[in-house]
């Protein structure tokens, strides 16, 4: 299997251009990245078309990252940049530490059960303030589910073997027959 973290293709977004800042052509950009200031680091982001855009840092604010774009000069250019997310090749990031991942790395793993039995794939990593959750499309199916990123649903993680092992919860038996109130 091809490593992920090398696949060609693969890119995390960083942040997105919030909106222009002042009038000399200066951007306001929210990372998502540790340390704000970090945005500009990784050398040329990419938008979502591809084009290359040099970041330059200015400073950083409690509003977020005010940064320059090369070749934006005034605040008309920047207030066009509104809303353009910025990604990075995914092979320019860091290692991660033993038991974290970049959701890049985890998008497209195949989830497998206990028995290794084929339950789906990973379409999203989401998080609505209660920590990580992986969205999995079910084999065959057209739905997916949403499950914990916790050691009790995601036991195992093999990045080499492109696969998840997953614990789904079960239904109760009032669930499963419709009854209940």
């Amino acid at each position: 299997m091809n490593d992920p973290k090398t696949a060609p293709g693969r890119r995390v977004l960083l942040g997105h251009i919030a909106g222009a800042h002042g009038v000399r052509g200066d951007v306001l950009i929210k990372a998502h990245t540790a340390a704000p200031e970090s945005i500009a680091a990784y050398g040329l982001l990419e938008d979502e078309t591809g084009r290359k855009l040099e970041v330059n840092l200015e400073r950083v604010t409690a509003k977020g990252v005010i940064a320059r774009i090369a070749g934006v000069a005034d605040r008309t250019a920047a207030e066009k940049l509104k809303g353009v997310k910025l990604y990075v090749a995914r092979e320019q990031l860091p290692e991660t530490a033993a038991g974290e991942f970049y959701h890049a790395d985890l998008i497209g793993l195949a989830a497998v059960d206990l028995a290794g039995a084929p339950v789906g794939r990973i379409v999203a990593v989401e998080n609505f303030g209660a920590g990580d959750l992986l969205e999995i499309r079910l084999e065959g199916a057209h739905r997916t589910e949403l499950l914990p990123f916790t050691d009790a649903f995601v036991p195992e993680v093999d990045l080499a073997r492109g696969r998840v092992v997953v614990v789904l919860p079960e239904e109760d038996d009032e669930q499963a027959s419709g009854e209940g109130g």
